[in-house]
């Protein structure tokens, strides 16, 4: 029988009852909902073989899943508040060997990364890493590739962890198998909420790799939580007219050249992998920025961010 490469699922976490930017999702980025400007650059890495939309059984989400049967994106609805289930139930439904954690509040989430990630998540080294779909699908394939260096692996993580990669480059990944052992095992709320706390909140339980830039840009903040926040994208994607593969280095070159960028959205609060809904309701997100706030935000950077 001819071995099967592991597959790879990013989950993009999306819901529309963002507590801070309401409905922030479908929110018109260059002529594109924010959701969909998500997908398409998460599509762009070559490590991942699929991506899935994961939302909420909410009647406010009816219109996220609206829009996925509009585009033919892959989804399912999960619960609103365990957003650690709905992550478990997509993997599971989607037959996902690895799955990658993304946030809908990510616009300008990078491939480059998301694929630096998952080769740490192997081991791989920076120069061994594969570059393109053919190379990652037979580096993926065989008894080796069923056996990566480190349970978890991330872009960054909550303090006091310190992040080197702007806030919305937010991505984390894991296997099948640790994530289905999270579900059964974490009880904390915000390991439910913000989905992958219980591979990296107490040591030895997992084996966790965080990947960092040379140079320290974790102060930016190209995540959408807020109206200035979205403001800031906005003025980012229009500086890159039509194009949809502009990299996060690119993006470092324009708002390091025009200070007034980064001013846009300087007062912005970001949430921590630790804040949960006290309403009872949790912000998908997860300490890395994105549910609508990615980890940590009202879906995510480190907390519940859809």
């Amino acid at each position: 029988m001819t071995p099967q490469p592991c597959k790879v699922v990013a989950i993009v976490q999306a819901r529309m009852s963002s507590t801070r930017l309401p409905g922030k999702v479908l929110l018109d980025i260059a002529g594109q909902p924010m959701l969909a400007r998500v997908v398409e650059r998460v599509r762009r890495a070559a490590s991942v073989d699929q991506v899935v939309v994961a939302t909420t059984t909410d009647p406010k989400d009816d219109a996220v899943e609206v829009f996925c049967i509009e585009r033919s994106y892959p989804y399912i609805r999960g619960s609103l508040n365990d957003v650690l289930d709905r992550f478990y139930q997509a993997a599971r439904k989607f037959g996902a060997d690895v799955v990658v954690r993304i946030t809908a509040d990510c616009p300008v989430i990078d491939p480059g990364v998301i694929d630096a990630t998952v080769a740490a998540f192997w081991g791989f080294a920076e120069k061994a890493q594969p570059k393109g779909r053919n190379e990652w699908k037979e580096a993926l394939t065989g008894e080796a590739a069923r056996s990566p260096a480190y349970d978890f692996a991330a872009s960054r993580l909550p303090p006091p962890w310190k992040r080197t990669y702007p806030i919305g480059l937010d991505v984390e990944v894991c296997s099948f198998h640790g994530l289905e052992r999270a579900w059964k095992e974490a009880t904390a709320q915000y390991e439910r909420e913000h989905v992958m706390p219980y591979f990296y909140d107490q040591e030895g339980r997992f084996r966790y790799t965080v990947i960092n830039h040379a140079q320290d840009f974790g102060s930016m903040r190209w995540t959408v939580d807020t109206s200035q926040d979205l403001e800031l994208i906005r003025q980012i994607y229009a500086r890159f007219p039509g194009r949809v593969d502009f990299s996060w280095l690119e993006i470092l070159e324009l708002v390091l050249s025009d200070e007034s960028l980064g001013k846009i959205n300087a007062g912005t609060h970001h949430k921590n992998v630790y804040e949960v809904d006290q309403a009872g309701t949790h912000h998908q997100g997860s300490g890395t920025h994105c549910d609508d706030d990615p980890l940590g935000g009202d879906e995510s950077h480190s907390g519940n961010p859809e």
